[in-house]
């Protein structure tokens, strides 16, 4: 979806800026949506400052690359507010909106699907980016704790829910894997190898 964004134009150096830190971030729409220019640290260590649920602020670090794309973005001609002014505006220069996002993700998403032909078949929203980086880091080894404070997750048991979408994952992966073995018995035989290999998928 990244690769379909043109960035030689300011709008597309918004939306590629946009993207590429909800999918650093992992972090709410509504979170990247109210980030100021004076929430970004653009020099090492690279992060930002974002207000979660209840007021609640945490720091979250960013790539070198993501850094430097938000350095493009605040010294772009669209921002003449000083530091309070919002990161990421619209044509008049107000803040972006979640319908702003919205629309932008599926234009984004519409011109990317004509080359890549999974993306025709995936229904993305904005929350998707956010489950897509729960399973990077996930599948990174990141313990639960250190994923949650990332989220901002208020409690392990909402994070655990990315945890058990990989484990589905994995369950269909293995399903493709093993079609013989994991389809249906025929005249009602049932193999030793299927009983085993299905109870060790419910186990995951």
């Amino acid at each position: 979806m990244l690769k379909s964004i043109d960035r030689s134009t300011e709008r597309g150096k918004r939306d590629y800026a946009l993207f590429a830190l909800m999918l650093n971030t992992g972090a709410r729409v509504q979170e990247i949506l109210d980030l100021r220019l004076c929430d970004i640290r653009t020099d090492p260590p690279h992060q930002i400052r974002l207000r979660g649920k209840g007021d609640k602020t945490r720091l979250c670090p960013i790539w070198p690359q993501t850094a430097r794309l938000l350095q493009e973005l605040s010294n772009s001609a669209a921002h003449s507010g000083g530091r309070d002014a919002p990161l990421f505006v619209n044509r008049q220069g107000s803040k972006l909106t979640r319908f702003g996002v919205r629309y932008l993700l599926k234009k984004h998403i519409t011109a990317g699907a004509n080359a890549t032909r999974t993306l025709q078949q995936k229904r993305i929203h904005p929350h998707s980016l956010r489950h897509t980086t729960a399973i990077f880091l996930l599948k990174a080894g990141v313990d639960f704790a250190t994923i949650s404070q990332w989220l901002g997750h208020s409690s392990l048991n909402t994070t655990m829910t990315y945890a058990r979408a990989d484990i589905d994952l994995k369950r269909q992966a293995l399903m493709q894997v093993f079609p013989e073995i994991l389809a249906p018995p025929r005249a009602g035989h049932v193999s030793s190898a299927a009983i085993n290999i299905v109870d060790w998928l419910k186990r995951l």
